[in-house]
């Protein structure tokens, strides 16, 4: 249930319509706070506030009706221009990046803000009355909606110069990359040189555990959102069993397909198995939340649109690059989580699969090599990121994985440039990145 909550937080705080309900909900108790101010103070209110309105019921209606208007009718148009930019990224840069669209805070707070203002000036009209036995004006509600109106209008322009400048491939980019470093940072929290000791328990799985251990199927078809390690953990330990996890978040799961190995076998109950099935999350599609290879996947396809013959723009794949290579250095500074959970009493209870370096590293640059092979500038771009990812590097692993991917490179700049000079370029690349490489294994390990 830990890792839940904080996936719903994170799927509620994504869709269109929280923040206008919410902001729609405070208008509401906003008029009616007004309305109940007014009638309490209103003889000081006629009397000494010189701010509020003074006119009569009949130009207190038009002037809130006005407002009412306008605001349904500005919402109406930010929605429309919300849909245009949505269908311009989704061309530009791909489907998968409606997402991060949707989630801005600042659409999603401007769309509530022209809500807001409707909702409370209709609330406010209605009880605007204007008979010679009864007539009340609400002079401070009136006040109140003509500044949310100007505010309002404050925020429309706001909005103008937003949209402009969030649908640029370099806004966009730099948005999906902040969200990665964000999952590098969530899920690899542990500098190298912090790492906590490893627990003494043996970290091997009990003797007859490949033999012995039953799947826990899954109970539907999706992309895994989350795990809950917490539950699992805490189900391994109340019940004295050992979990392997089948899957981690990205993953595509097939409906009876296994979520999960538990041993032993005897104390697997119906009831028990529904309570694993639970620890596990399934969505009709991939979120960055416990996914770092989604925000990957997210650069990479802005990087592949953009070397498309129909697109042919070298530039934002460079820019692309540039990104994944500053995530790759941060990665190489941090511990890859252990692989093996352990209890109070260092027992092992759960084998989780946690992403690797080398598995983040080949969905982050194979796809950008082979369809930016005949690009002389994505090529050497990409051993200028190798280059600066082997100066920070310091597990020998992770070397032997940049080092591959700098022969790719090599290879592919051979095979697909019909230049000779262009060739030559990409070789002294390749041949500064070897350089660097080597004088970072010579070095010691801290």
């Amino acid at each position: 249930m830990r890792s839940k909550l904080p996936y719903f937080w994170d799927d509620l705080r994504t869709s269109f319509w929280f923040v206008p309900t919410l902001m729609a909900l405070l208008a509401i108790g906003l008029a009616f706070g007004m309305v109940a101010l007014d009638k309490a103070i209103k003889d000081q209110v006629e009397a000494s506030w010189g701010w509020t309105y003074t006119g009569g019921p009949e130009g207190a209606r038009a002037v809130l009706a006005a407002i009412a208007g306008s605001m349904i009718t500005v919402a109406g148009t930010v929605f429309s221009i919300v849909i245009v930019a949505l269908s311009l990224a989704s061309g530009q840069f791909g489907p998968r990046l409606l997402r991060n669209f949707i989630r801005d805070r600042s659409n999603q707070f401007v769309l509530g803000t022209f809500t807001a203002t409707f909702t409370y000036s209709l609330l406010v009209l209605r009880t605007v009355r204007g008979t010679d036995a009864d007539q009340f004006v609400p002079a401070i509600g009136v006040a109140v909606g003509i500044v949310m109106a100007m505010a309002s209008l404050g925020v429309l322009i706001y909005f103008i110069h937003h949209v402009a400048v969030f649908i640029q491939a370099d806004h966009v980019i730099a948005a999906v990359s902040d969200e990665l470093n964000d999952a590098i940072d969530t899920l690899w929290p542990d500098e190298l040189g912090h790492e906590p000791p490893e627990p003494p328990a043996a970290s091997a799985l009990p003797e007859g555990f490949e033999k012995e251990a039953v799947p826990v199927a899954a109970p539907g078809s999706g992309y895994l959102a989350a795990i809950d390690h917490d539950e699992l953990l805490g189900l391994a330990r109340r019940h004295d069993l050992v979990v392997r996890v089948a899957h981690r978040p990205g993953h595509f799961v097939v409906r009876g397909s296994k979520l999960a190995s538990v041993w032993p076998e005897d104390r697997l109950e119906d009831g028990l198995r529904a309570q694993l099935v639970g620890a596990f999350l399934l969505e009709p599609q991939r979120t960055a939340f416990q996914d770092v290879e989604f925000s990957v996947d997210q650069l990479v396809e802005i990087a592949v649109r953009a070397l498309s013959p129909g697109i042919n723009d070298p530039f934002t794949a460079v820019a692309c690059i540039d990104r994944l290579g500053e995530a790759l250095c941060r990665l190489a500074g941090r511990s890859v989580p252990s692989a093996f959970r352990h209890d109070e009493e260092s027992r092992l209870r759960v084998v989780a699969r946690p992403v690797t370096f080398g598995e983040v590293a080949d969905a982050a640059l194979n796809q950008i090599r082979q369809y930016g092979r005949t690009s002389v500038a994505v090529l050497i771009r990409l051993l200028a990121s190798l280059t600066e990812l082997a100066e920070q590097v310091r597990r020998d692993e992770d070397r032997a994985v940049l080092e591959h991917h700098a022969d790719l490179v090599l290879e592919a700049a051979r095979q697909a440039l019909p230049q000779e000079m262009d060739r030559t370029a990409v070789e002294r690349r390749h041949a500064v990145f070897l350089v660097a490489l080597r004088k970072e294994t010579k070095s010691p390990t801290p």
